[in-house]
């Protein structure tokens, strides 16, 4: 007998919350680019083989932060 998945609603929330902010995030991304997110100092850009990968380090730090207070104040 295997043993069945057990899901509390809080894990869902989190779940849900998740999808929800990554299709956010999808959507405004391209405009980002207008307010200089994405190319701070420290954001990293590497081509390799044709490619572009870029490590937003500062702007990831920026945004948590951004959240962060307004998750707070909410």
């Amino acid at each position: 007998m295997l043993p069945q998945a057990v899901y509390n609603d809080s894990m869902l929330k989190w779940i849900l919350t998740l999808i929800v902010a990554v299709a956010v995030l999808s959507l405004w991304a391209p405009r980002f680019g207008k307010y200089s997110l994405g190319h701070l100092p420290g954001d990293i850009t590497l081509r390799r083989n044709g490619r572009d990968y870029y490590l937003p380090f500062t702007t990831t730090i920026l945004l948590s932060l951004a959240l962060t207070l307004l998750g707070r104040l909410i």
